[in-house]
């Protein structure tokens, strides 16, 4: 009954997106060199997001957060015509809103709001995208904000847990850096600088922009060309992608007073984009779901065990639990990868985690910011925009033997980080296994 009522929920969905879509179809064009990829939405709301390309493949390691600090900036710091609270007034006039941020792959600087507000609204967009003010009061205030995340982050142990793996399983790697920089790094940054430094960011080179909203098209280019004549074209771009491989067990550790102890694991994923893809994607699901009940409910050894694809330039599988026993939970996650890699998944959990990974998307993407953030992601993470709207079918053809294959294939050799109390774990485990060496401390 669960199954049935999933895939009705599913086709009710496709069947929606479908029908407006059959209206008018999305489609992309072409600006001033830069691509346009336009969503029809069937409804009132406008959502525009411009896309720079790059995140951590943009700066140096010694300026990390930089570009996170432009992006809040470029709202938070005024425009040439507007200061922040005239900026945030109009805005706030016609329940509107325009933002910048960033992550590991790529930023954002997005506006939304009523179609009727458009035309009040687009010129302030344009301001926050090309003439933002860094004003140094500002600046300032953003600075000090930024601080104080970065020190709250540290002192949460699933936050701090999860940056440390990234660095220890990325060293050398720009995927290594935080885009949320470090303390030292963002309180030496200037307005200037940082104004510099998305000046030179800011190019038509490294541009998408999606649209997400029913425009006329030919509006539409003209509104996008007044801004994109001012934005220089740079140099040429290339979003580089990077498979991500380990030839043998690592154990790395850092002692901390912690109510119990933290434990992440990173092993290789497919590229975005790869044949290989979709099936890891459902078969992770299906892992995690097996890993929480054999070590929360068959164990009890952790209260929120979790397992998760990471997916962006490099794509990476995660597993990380909080336990006060490091050393069985080792155990179980052992046996149960050799047991999925030896009997692979069953054909009804395939079925059942399509469906559910497929209702999940449909129900995330039910707002036009989050149908212009899934095409932004296809587009620059993937390379084909198109996968945003072709999902369902891609999934649909999975068969049980693809989704276990990709299993195999790709979890393997793993970087396990720890925190907590060093003294109760045995690093050995982590490195050397705990199957078939008569050392498990769960018993069969």
């Amino acid at each position: 009954m669960k199954k049935i009522i999933f895939s009705l929920f599913v086709a009710a969905a496709v069947t929606g997106i479908n029908q407006a879509q059959a209206q008018k179809a999305a489609y992309e064009t072409n600006v001033d060199g830069v691509k346009v990829i336009v969503q029809p939405s069937g409804n009132n709301i406008v959502e525009i997001q411009a896309i720079i390309k790059g995140g951590v493949q943009n700066y140096p390691a010694d300026k990390m957060g930089i570009e996170s600090m432009a992006m809040t900036a470029l709202t938070e710091c005024g425009t040439v015509n507007h200061d922040k609270n005239a900026f945030k007034d109009a805005l706030d006039k016609v329940s509107a809103s325009v933002s910048g941020f960033t992550n590991k792959n790529y930023s954002v600087i997005r506006m939304n709001c009523i179609k009727s507000d458009f035309d009040a609204v687009w010129p302030l967009y344009v301001e926050a995208l090309t003439q933002p003010k860094f004003d140094p009061k500002e600046f300032a205030r953003i600075q000090q904000d930024a601080i104080n995340n970065l020190k709250a982050n540290e002192s949460q142990p699933d936050q701090a847990i999860d940056k440390y793996a990234d660095k220890i399983a990325f060293a050398g790697r720009s995927y290594s850096e935080d885009p949320e920089g470090t303390v030292d790094i963002i309180q030496k940054l200037t307005p200037d600088e940082t104004k510099a430094y998305y000046n030179g960011i800011l190019t038509r080179s490294r541009m998408v922009i999606v649209v997400v909203a029913d425009m006329d098209q030919a509006t539409l280019e003209a509104k996008l060309k007044t801004v994109l004549d001012g934005v220089k074209q740079g140099h040429p771009f290339e979003f580089k992608k990077e498979f991500f491989r380990i030839y043998k067990n690592t154990f790395s550790s850092e002692s901390r007073d912690l109510a119990t102890n933290y434990v992440e694991g990173i092993t290789s994923g497919p590229e975005a984009g790869s044949p290989d893809f979709d099936a890891f994607q459902v078969a992770m699901r299906i892992f995690a779901q097996r890993h929480f009940l054999d070590v929360r409910t068959n164990n009890g050894l952790s209260y929120a065990p979790q397992a998760w694809f990471s997916t962006g330039a490099t794509s990476v599988a995660k597993v990380a639990v909080s336990t006060t026993q490091p050393d069985k939970y080792i155990a179980v996650f052992d046996k149960l990868v050799d047991k999925l890699k030896t009997e692979g998944f069953k054909p009804d959990e395939v079925a059942n985690m399509k469906t559910t990974y497929l209702t999940g998307f449909y129900y995330k993407n039910e707002t036009n910011t989050a149908q212009a953030s899934s095409i932004a992601a296809n587009e620059v993470v993937y390379g084909n925009w198109k996968r945003s709207l072709t999902l369902v079918d891609d999934v649909k053809k999975l068969t049980p033997d693809e989704v276990s294959d990709a299993f195999r294939k790709y979890i393997g050799n793993i970087v396990w980080v720890y925190q907590g109390d060093t003294k109760k774990v045995n690093p050995l485990l982590y490195t050397n296994g705990t199957i078939n060496k008569g050392d498990s401390p769960v018993s069969n």
